[in-house]
């Protein structure tokens, strides 16, 4: 998966602790903060954000309706300071709407029993 995908959500779940509606953006290539990257990735957080204000997910996952909702960068490396600068820039802008945003670092390989995560995806 990448940024390049702008427009599609790469996962979505309930998170069984918080009752968060979790959206996943998997990022597997290298954080490089340039300002390609950086603009792909504001344009994917804008889309996960229509996606879960704009009343999107309620229609199309109705059980997801009325739940709060955590959006999660999966990646195995840490993002570049310009990237964490950013984040920390969305993450205060979308508190105001009771969204999260958290960046897990977990390599692929990594995900533990049970995880389907990285099916149908190309490598």
């Amino acid at each position: 998966m990448s940024l390049h995908q702008i427009n599609v959500i790469d996962a979505i779940g309930i998170d069984e602790t918080s009752g968060r509606v979790l959206l996943v953006i998997r990022h597997d290539d290298p954080w490089d903060g340039s300002d390609a990257q950086l603009y792909l990735l504001q344009e994917k957080l804008n889309a996960y954000l229509s996606f879960a204000l704009d009343g999107e997910m309620a229609e199309t996952s109705p059980e997801f309706a009325d739940r709060p909702v955590a959006i999660v960068i999966q990646t195995p490396t840490s993002p570049d300071p310009r990237t964490l600068h950013l984040l920390t820039l969305v993450r205060k802008q979308i508190e105001f709407q009771d969204i999260t945003l958290a960046v897990r670092v977990r390599p692929p390989s990594d995900c533990g029993s049970g995880c389907h995560c990285h099916e149908g995806t190309a490598d």
